[in-house]
């Protein structure tokens, strides 16, 4: 008939609790229907109950089962599938009409291309009727729900108080930090009575290594107490100068990592230099100072750990098993790393420095070597740092396999303060260049290597071992995605790192480069996870974000970098 009627629909996510709400708004606009007709609404939710990695397939059970666990409600229904465990939706405005329906094979694209189930099914219990007038809106609140009160009001699960507001006003425009200490908010979680990190959502729990990094970005958002209560709740999971590399509830055996322990280090000394150095190094850790910490993990990693982590007494440098580091890939594992990686190395010389600075100086003998031996065994002829000295365990740094892989974790040598030649700080940055897209960094340069890169698994050869580069994260996990994971697939965490190196290398010349390097990460930022960095992208065009839709450690370095980096110009301009 001509006339038509403006609505919105908008979905709001709860803060600390599991709970979304749906908002639907009607408008008066010139050319649309009188403010008094009005319009019903038919919203039909369909609703699931599964893991990321399954599909619901009717046919199974959920057929004849999942009808049977629905409850009426007021203006609504519950869902319990199991007990214990209750989703509620329900309206504020219209009423709810209770009527079964499935949709079958119901294509999942996504994936499909992961090498998953490409299909399921949608349960549909009935659907709501919403009658709207003028500048009426109705909310749609759907939530988990611990218990069912008498009075029709749901008693809500208890989530962390802090930061509940975090939410976006539809007309709220936030600058970059300031959308990145929001974002950053979400991660951080209660452990006991101390404070933890998510690595990612929807995947991940809390990483050694990642909630370590993630410090980083809350000491510069002037965190402070809660970066410490965090360095104080791994701390006192320090045994024989390990840490774990995840928690999984009370499960802390996991410790096959040699970053972790190195990262607690400086993420330790930026909490000094952000603060008074002498509350951190006071503050408990269980039964011990944080002082004791720190020299626990550089003695027994200089001694030689448990876990297989060792000092090569020849250079200084420190061998670390297969699998250890972030690029820990495993069955196949695509990019082993054994021997001496050189983010591990950086690490353990700024680490080294740090102790020598601020608790006891015999150990800036050792650093001094350390960082002698890095300059002497890892630049490659091309001009750059070898990504890895390659080794079994026991043979020294001086007769390793330099790899000739191009990676960006050797941009850490220059941003954690590693002594390097002027000249080769500008020669690893002209090479990193090419690893750049917007908003990550190529895990691995598009290259020929002469490097055997191998990639194993049952027995089939899965990449071309000298070429291994791959720009897409797609496929079978096993077969596909673990070989790309860290062979050219770009990730939104180290992408900061080359404008930290740049304004580092190059001072204030390089301030607004840096930012218009940063501020590519926007197109990420408003999509997808709002104000969030996604894991992983692409290393091939468009760069399509893959893994994890919201990365911690993407959103705090980005946070971190550009602070420094809008700092560092505001210092200059003055």
């Amino acid at each position: 008939m001509g006339r038509w009627v403006p609505l919105t629909f908008r979905l709001e996510i709860a803060c600390g609790v599991n709970r979304v709400r749906l908002v639907i708004a009607r408008h008066n606009k010139q050319g649309g229907l009188d403010p008094q007709d009005a319009v019903s609404v038919i919203v039909r939710p369909d609703i699931e109950w599964r893991s990321f990695h399954h599909k619901t397939k009717a046919f199974l059970g959920p057929e004849t089962a999942w009808p049977a666990a629905m409850q009426l409600a007021a203006n609504g229904f519950t869902f319990t599938p199991v007990p214990g465990e209750t989703l509620g939706i329900e309206t504020d405005v219209g009423t709810y009409h209770h009527a079964n329906e499935w949709s079958y094979m119901v294509a999942h694209p996504e994936e499909k291309g992961r090498g998953q189930d490409a299909a399921g099914d949608l349960f549909s219990p009935g659907w709501f009727d919403v009658t709207l007038e003028g500048s009426q809106q109705a909310v749609l609140t759907a939530s988990r729900r611990d218990a069912w009160e008498q009075d029709g009001n749901w008693k809500l699960a208890v989530g962390n108080p802090a930061h509940r507001d975090g939410g976006l006003r539809a007309d709220e425009i936030l600058t970059v930090p300031q959308a990145l200490s929001r974002a950053l908010s979400l991660y951080v979680v209660r452990r006991d009575a101390l404070r933890t990190v998510i690595a990612g959502y929807p995947w991940f729990l809390d990483w050694g290594r990642d909630t370590l990094i993630v410090l980083r970005g809350l000491i510069a958002a002037g965190r402070h107490d809660e970066a410490l209560a965090i360095l104080k709740e791994f701390g006192r999971f320090e045994c024989q100068g390990t840490l774990p590399n995840m928690i999984r509830g009370n499960d802390d055996a996991n410790r096959e990592t040699s970053d972790a322990p190195l990262w607690f280090c400086v993420a330790a000394g930026d909490l000094m230099d952000a603060t008074d150095e002498r509350d951190v190094l006071d503050a408990r850790c269980g039964n011990r100072p944080l002082r004791d910490v720190l020299v626990s993990i550089l003695t027994h990693m200089r001694d030689g750990m448990p876990n297989g982590i060792r000092m090569d007494p020849e250079s200084g440098l420190i061998y670390s098993p297969p699998h250890y580091t972030w690029m820990d890939t495993n069955y196949p594992a695509a990019t082993p790393r054994e021997g001496y990686p050189v983010e591990i190395q950086a690490l353990w010389i700024a680490s080294l420095r740090l102790v020598a600075r601020k608790i006891d100086a015999s150990w800036s003998a050792l650093a001094e070597k350390a960082s002698l031996s890095l300059a002497k065994y890892f630049v490659v002829k091309e001009g750059w740092l070898a990504d890895c000295l390659r080794a079994r365990p026991g043979v020294p740094a001086s007769k390793a396999e330099k790899e000739d892989t191009l990676r960006p974790n050797q941009l850490l040598a220059i941003t954690l303060g590693v002594p390097l030649a002027s000249a080769l700080e500008r020669s690893i940055l002209r090479a990193c260049e090419c690893l750049l897209v917007p908003g990550a960094i190529r895990s691995l340069a598009d290259r020929h290597v002469r490097a055997d890169m191998a990639v194993w698994r049952d027995g089939a050869l899965l990449n071309d071992p000298h070429h291994p580069y791959q720009g897409h994260y797609l496929g079978d996990e096993d077969t596909q995605r673990k070989p790309a994971y860290h062979n050219g697939t770009a990730w939104s965490w180290q992408f900061p790192l080359y404008v930290e190196a740049l304004v580092k290398v190059y001072g204030p010349a390089a301030h607004a480069t840096g930012l218009s390097l940063l501020g590519s990460a926007v197109e990420h930022l408003n999509r997808g996870s709002l104000c969030h960095m996604p894991e992983i992208c692409d290393g091939d065009a468009p760069h399509v974000a893959r893994g994890c839709g919201a990365q911690a450690w993407g959103v705090s370095e980005l946070l971190r970098v550009w602070q420094k980096t809008e700092q560092s110009q505001t210092r200059v301009s003055e």
